[in-house]
């Protein structure tokens, strides 16, 4: 090689190191622009995909894609905006009466002179210092209160700007209703791997988040507003804020509403209430129980292929990595590096094996 095409390597080595450079630069800075903005791509994500089939009939009868995107964003903010506005208000007014509740129960449970718990707290007495246990308690629940009315205090005092964030979810929920097929193409042209290994991922992606949202939600859903009704015929204080909580709780695998229910229906016992405690009792394994069990196998099923263990540990990695998104987001980025994991160790199943047809995400 002469010296004149051993410059022109050089020459085309730079211009390709400073390409890559500039491209890096590039994509940093567009990092940095999208970055306060992650949250709200991700949630819009989830629920273009959880409302997908509602979309794809309303575009099958209206035949017009920018009608039909609006119409579906507009039932995306029916269906969770109006509903989540209202338990929020709700719970915002409720936070101090659940937590004074709390305060009673335990006071009530450690009380050696109750007639349910007192000759076993007596017992314990005499081994503990049950006023200390109770006093460190209540002030524990009085700190909890207080950092609760706090957070909710700072939620409401953000109203505008969550009302705005809300906006932009609801402007990226309808473009993507409207090119959600042009965005998944151009996702698929950008992965590096097969076809098929691409199209099993975005399919894997939209199962994850059915068996998630389609699944655990409702169910989760249904047991925290069964359990709330019961709480508010049976008269149980801030019925609201313990059905979000039973909710919340279902959403998390191996707890449950009756982590809720259990110590309620314990409570009404303890406050001489017997006919109500067993009635909740009652409601509780016959209703609120069976509805996990009945509904999961038929709403659920086998759709997200994951293991209890991995989806426990995705479900609260993804919460302490993505905040409330991340009940969803937690198992779909298991799922996806498993794929990757199984396209990484057969790299050429994909490539003789013929392609299928995607799961529409549209």
């Amino acid at each position: 090689m002469n010296d004149d095409e051993t410059d022109a390597v050089r020459r085309e080595q730079a211009r390709r190191l400073i390409l890559l450079a500039t491209v890096v630069g590039a994509f940093y800075l567009c990092w940095l622009m999208l970055e306060p903005f992650v949250d709200v791509l991700l949630w819009a994500g989830v629920l273009t995909l959880t409302f997908e089939p509602v979309h794809r009939r309303i575009l099958a009868r209206v035949r017009r894609p920018d009608l039909s995107a609006g119409l579906s964003t507009l039932f995306v903010i029916v269906v969770i905006g109006a509903p989540m506005s209202l338990v929020t208000w709700a719970i915002a007014r409720e936070i101090a009466p659940a937590v004074g509740m709390l305060q009673t129960v335990f006071g009530q449970l450690l009380d050696p002179d109750s007639e349910l718990t007192g000759p076993a707290m007596r017992w314990l007495g005499r081994h503990v210092d049950l006023v200390q246990i109770r006093h460190q308690i209540s002030e524990q629940l009085r700190a909890l209160g207080m950092q609760l009315a706090n957070r909710t205090l700072g939620v409401l005092g953000n109203v505008l700007g969550l009302f705005i964030r809300g906006l932009f979810v609801v402007f990226v929920t309808y473009y993507l209703f409207r090119d959600g097929r042009m965005v998944r193409d151009a996702m698929a042209s950008a992965i590096p791997l097969h076809d098929r290994q691409t199209r099993e991922i975005l399919r894997r992606i939209g199962e994850v988040v059915g068996a998630s949202v389609h699944g655990v939600l409702v169910i989760a859903t249904l047991q925290g507003v069964l359990g709330g009704l019961a709480f508010a015929v049976l008269g149980v204080p801030s019925a609201i804020v313990w059905g979000v909580a039973m909710v919340f709780l279902s959403l998390i695998p191996l707890a449950g509403a009756f982590v809720v229910w259990i110590p309620a229906a314990i409570y009404l016992v303890v406050s001489g209430a017997w006919i109500k405690g067993i009635l909740l009792a009652l409601w509780g394994v016959l209703v609120i129980s069976l509805v996990d069990n009945f509904l999961r196998p038929r709403l659920v099923g086998k759709r997200a292929k994951l293991h209890e263990l991995f989806i426990f540990f995705a479900v609260l990695g993804g919460l302490q990595v993505f905040g409330l998104i991340g009940l969803v987001l937690g198992p779909v980025v298991l799922a996806i590096a498993l794929s990757l994991f199984e396209a990484f160790r057969h790299p050429g199943d994909a490539a003789a094996a013929p392609p299928p047809e995607p799961a529409p995400l549209q």
